[in-house]
């Protein structure tokens, strides 16, 4: 058996391999650090997550805003109530329920909601599209922690229909709905296969949650206020950071008597924290600053979406994929026939010469040659005109032809 200084082989292979993944990985972690610099230091951007903020900008954005929303020389929540209870009724009055709990993440949130739904109907099976959240990205904590069972309606890039929920071949005691489903392309069903959907597992005596993380934004698709939306569901989960810009937290609408089981859920899984009124008053900032505004940005998303495939084609990139062709709310995702290191560099160059943001965030795989990412249209994203887009396109393009050349 070969030995190196003693050492077997094998053993020779596996520290070698190891070292390989290592040197991977500072570089990978090298290439988001320099992505996240030039992201930071444009000039320009069509969106600015608060995560790439610094805690001194965050801290100026909760104490410039908090005199509006809550009077502050009230007591600091104590376990839940307070402040907490003030933000609960509001949610609870903007999605027409009767009560509303709020959850420090939507992790949490969803489990004890739907564990609730479990031990009213008996069947702790909850029917989901393939590519949900909790599915995708929550390292299968219905199952592990809660005792829940999900199985996968489908795994087509769109909601489920109300065909397949009437002929899904065995019984489930919740049906959840992720609107809009993100990894699909943030994409909404129209209102009227929702109201079919819905219908259809009532058929089947199932209640019906709507994992509304991004609920805020869909009232432009389907032309509905929100409380009209959220009436198609026994209950709803909401998210404060991913589209209204606060600190995190969630909440669960629904009847009283679910939300109050829920708040016990929620002191079991450990939600009970003493003080939240940082989080939650970043909530009700949302709720005043943000939540009138998305209108707008989904109305000047279709516009920069246009001008994207626009811009591509002038530049003659062979091909490009806007998804959905006119976005449902302000995010979509763009899809062009380049391997996604490619497109990654190219974009942080992009950011990095000329200041401007046009894909601040990583390029994900979808083929051989195929890559996609997601454009979010926010505030800063307004003052982009069609041109304005198009010529930002053009930059970018030059940057990709060099990277792809080599």
């Amino acid at each position: 058996m070969s030995e190196t200084a003693g050492e077997p082989a094998e053993q020779v292979e596996q520290r070698m391999a190891e070292q390989v993944a290592d040197e991977a990985a500072d570089e990978a972690a090298r290439r988001r650090e320099r992505r996240t610099a030039a992201a930071r230091g444009a000039e320009r951007a069509l969106w600015q997550p608060s995560f790439q903020l610094a805690v001194r900008e965050r801290l100026a954005w909760l104490a410039e805003g908090a005199e509006d929303v809550y009077d502050l020389d009230r007591p600091a929540d104590m376990y839940g109530d307070g402040i907490v209870e003030t933000l609960e009724e509001r949610v609870a009055g903007l999605l027409g329920k009767e009560a509303a709990a709020f959850f420090p993440t939507g992790t949490m949130a969803q489990q004890a909601a739907l564990r609730c739904w479990a031990g009213r109907t008996g069947d702790p099976t909850v029917a989901m599209h393939a590519l949900s959240h909790p599915e995708t990205y929550e390292r299968h904590a219905f199952s592990q922690l809660s005792g829940l069972r999900p199985v996968r309606v489908t795994d087509e890039p769109r909601l489920p229909t109300a065909d397949e929920i009437r002929d899904f071949a065995e019984p489930f005691g919740a049906l959840m709905l992720e609107l809009p489903l993100r990894d699909a392309g943030f994409v909404l069903p129209t209102w009227e296969e929702l109201e079919a959907v819905t219908e259809a597992a009532r058929e089947r005596d199932a209640v019906v949650h709507f994992d509304g993380a991004r609920l805020w934004e869909c009232t432009t698709h389907f032309g509905r206020p929100l409380d009209e939306i959220a009436g198609l569901a026994d209950s709803v989960y909401v998210s404060f950071y991913k589209s209204l810009g606060g600190f995190g937290g969630a909440a669960i609408a629904g009847p009283r008597s679910l939300v109050e089981e829920a708040k016990t859920w929620r002191h079991r899984y450990g939600g009970m924290i003493i003080h939240q009124f940082p989080t939650v008053l970043s909530a009700l900032i949302g709720l005043d600053r943000e939540l009138p505004r998305l209108p707008e940005y989904v109305a000047h998303a279709r516009v920069v979406a246009a001008a994207l495939r626009e811009g591509f084609t002038e530049a003659g990139v062979p091909w490009v994929r806007i998804h959905p062709e006119e976005p449902h709310t302000h995010q979509f995702q763009i899809w062009l026939p380049y391997a996604p290191d490619v497109l990654t560099e190219a974009a942080t160059r992009h950011a990095e010469e000329t200041k401007t943001a046009l894909f601040p965030q990583s390029w994900a795989r979808g083929g051989p040659g195929l890559a996609h990412t997601e454009v979010t249209v926010a505030q800063p994203g307004l003052e982009w005109t069609a041109d304005d887009v198009r010529a930002a396109v053009a930059d970018f393009c030059e940057r990709l032809r060099e990277v792809a050349a080599g």
